[in-house]
């Protein structure tokens, strides 16, 4: 009894040496409470996104012959004004929410990242690329989403790179304060006085560093994201009608609000939900990085 005991006590042990302690770090943000509520909501909402078909094989688009009826056990949001239900409505929204910020977050942050570190290669580079970051600075993401739908038009792609380009400043900042931050440090010049590449110098010293800001950063741009579709859909500026997005739903039931208060209350309420997941989420991982 006792020696099984050992046994998986030096198992546990073996595993946490085995673990990157970067990976270690990240992944102990999902011990801490908010970690552990942020993500079984996050899982809750990607799970019945994901599965909505399969619950609701009859679409998102099924009318009835009633229409603007209050939460009963069959629709628990009740019917909007074409008899369609809003619950349903709002877990197929939740699939183009969860499509554009899952998407579009990462890459941003990938992208922004990179082109935050291009002053390890070129100092003039790296300031060039600044005052192009800059640039989009200027535009709050609804200006740009206005000027995006202005060329493209409205719809997916254009609420993706509305997402995309507002967030390559914050992570492009990160990357290169993480940079000036290390190219002073003693370990950096010995490295490069014996000689070591610029790559290798990117590889093992600034992007381990800039990697905590980065992670968090995106976390928090995820609920940024959110509110960017929600935002331009409010205006009609985003996914267009019959398809559904939370911020369609919420378009479309700010003016039936006083027949049926449900049909924002509902869609608002996932909404919270999601955004309120992110932030946990966002937060949990800044604790656990600072833990550092």
């Amino acid at each position: 009894m006792t020696a099984t005991a050992t046994d998986g006590a030096a198992g546990r042990v073996g595993v946490r040496r085995r673990l990157n302690p970067t990976l270690a770090r990240y992944l102990s943000a999902f011990r801490t409470p908010k970690g552990i509520v942020g993500a079984s909501v996050l899982l809750v909402l990607v799970l019945a996104a994901l599965l909505a078909p399969v619950v609701f094989p009859g679409g998102y688009d099924q009318q009835g012959s009633t229409a603007l009826t209050g939460p009963s056990a069959g629709h628990v949001f009740g019917l909007d004004e074409f008899g369609r239900d809003i619950f349903v409505r709002s877990v197929y929204g939740l699939r183009v929410d969860l499509s554009l910020i899952l998407t579009a977050v990462p890459a941003s942050a990938v992208l922004g990242t990179l082109l935050g570190l291009t002053g390890v290669f070129s100092e003039r580079l790296g300031s060039g690329v600044q005052r192009l970051l800059d640039v989009i600075i200027g535009f709050p993401g609804l200006v740009l989403g206005v000027c995006l739908v202005a060329i493209l038009g409205t719809g997916w792609l254009a609420l993706f790179l509305t997402i995309f380009i507002s967030g390559l400043p914050s992570a492009g900042r990160f990357a290169r304060s993480a940079w000036l931050a290390q190219q002073g440090r003693e370990y950096v010049l010995a490295a490069k006085v014996l000689g070591v590449s610029r790559r290798q110098v990117l590889t093992r010293h600034v992007l381990p560093n800039a990697l905590d800001a980065c992670i968090v950063n995106a976390a928090v741009w995820m609920v940024v994201g959110v509110y960017i579709e929600a935002g331009l859909s409010i205006v009609g500026l985003g996914i267009q009608p019959p398809t559904p997005s939370l911020g369609v739903l919420l378009n479309n039931g700010l003016r039936f609000v006083t027949q049926s208060p449900t049909y924002v209350i509902g869609p608002a309420l996932v909404l919270v939900l999601l955004a309120v997941a992110f932030s946990l989420l966002s937060d949990a991982f800044n604790e656990a990085v600072n833990r550092r």
